[in-house]
């Protein structure tokens, strides 16, 4: 009889691994592309896809055919004995293992190629090099120009962006850690109808304070500042970290508590000593969390930093390469990649404790 229970359970165990398994290829496979198309060549981009780091068959030259210079492509071309069409040779045309394709349609040469196996590697942190600095760059197009352009100066960005979003998730979670615990744990008057009140704040979208507190930052100089912006996203983040951390603190055991106020502790001690070590898990994935709505936020910065090159934050940076320049592939993969190591790294570092902390609380007993 217990086999036979045991039986479902392992098959639902398998399909939540297939599940998990296929979200983490679905995942993974557009990541690996990214941090593949950021290390490559521009030239390489253009002509071919990432995936082609990969051995496989691939067509290469293996000699050319010189035809008269005289050839009129407006008729059929004599290759080989054989004859073809113009647009043919454009795309490529098999003859037997082979294919005839244009190396240079103006001087009338054909490529000759056959299927070997091959791959490309040819990689560069020219890309990088590139979106993080400032100074001027070369680039070499597929037809053997050189082209000159301007570096992005991303690297700016990303430490005005470290400087705004670690305040902006220290702050928060430390005065939300505070009133979680006397949520919990203190009785004193008005404390149900606060609560209710932190509650209500988390469905208010924060579009509707954007304006009223705007005007209140012209008026006080913050507007441009980085007190500003920290102070802004504190106050964004407060209701839903207050609200996370109190399911997770009003569920330690109140015998803890209870012995040590009879051993004269007070609240200060009992939350540094007590309710901080125990509290780690849920910490953890509450900082993840308001870690990477900082990072990744463009509205609320955008608002009260502004947009100045002084404190321009990465989305809006790269926001800004998309536009001026939405064809370098080789760039915006590059800044696309610069703007996820950090978050993997915070995430991938309190990982352990990120699932504990998700269920801190919503288990009784």
């Amino acid at each position: 009889m217990r086999k036979k229970a045991k039986a479902p359970r392992r098959k639902g165990h398998w399909l939540v691994n297939l599940i998990l398994g296929i979200i983490c290829v679905v995942w993974f496979i557009p990541t690996l592309g990214l941090l593949i198309s950021s290390v490559r060549p521009a030239a390489d981009i253009l002509q071919t896809g990432w995936w082609t780091v990969i051995p496989h068959r691939q067509w290469e030259s293996v000699s050319q055919i010189k035809l008269d210079r005289e050839t009129d492509l407006r008729k059929p071309i004599q290759v080989n004995g054989q004859t073809f069409q113009d647009d043919q040779l454009k795309a490529g045309v098999e003859v037997g293992d082979q294919r005839l394709i244009w190396e240079n349609r103006r001087s009338r040469t054909v490529d000759v190629q056959e299927k070997k196996w091959g791959s490309s590697t040819n990689f560069t942190l020219q890309n990088y090099e590139t979106v993080l600095g400032g100074k001027e760059y070369k680039i070499t197009q597929p037809d053997g120009t050189v082209q000159t352009e301007q570096g992005s100066g991303m690297g700016r960005s990303f430490w005005n962006t470290i400087a705004v979003v670690v305040p902006s998730t220290v702050i928060p979670i430390f005065i939300a850690s505070f009133a979680a615990y006397a949520f919990a744990w203190l009785k004193f008057k008005g404390r149900k109808a606060f609560f209710i009140v932190v509650i209500a704040l988390l469905v208010v979208p924060l579009q509707v304070a954007l304006i009223p507190i705007l005007r209140d930052y012209t008026a006080l100089g913050l507007n441009g500042t980085y007190f500003g912006i920290w102070m802004a996203h504190t106050a964004f983040g407060l209701p839903l970290i207050t609200y996370f951390m109190y399911n997770s603190i009003s569920q330690l055991p109140k015998d803890l508590f209870e012995s040590a106020f009879m051993d004269g502790a007070s609240n200060f001690t009992i939350f540094s000593k007590l309710i901080l070590p125990l509290s780690v898990p849920a910490l953890a994935s509450i900082c993840i969390f308001q870690f990477l709505w900082v990072w990744n936020d463009y509205l609320v910065s955008l608002i009260f930093l502004g947009s100045q090159p002084e404190v321009q934050v990465l989305s809006m940076s790269i926001a800004n390469l998309v536009g001026s320049r939405g064809s370098d592939w080789h760039l915006l993969t590059a800044a696309a990649f610069v703007s996820m190591l950090t978050p993997l790294a915070v995430f991938f570092a309190l990982q352990k404790y990120f699932v504990r902390g998700l269920l801190g609380g919503s288990v009784k007993g």
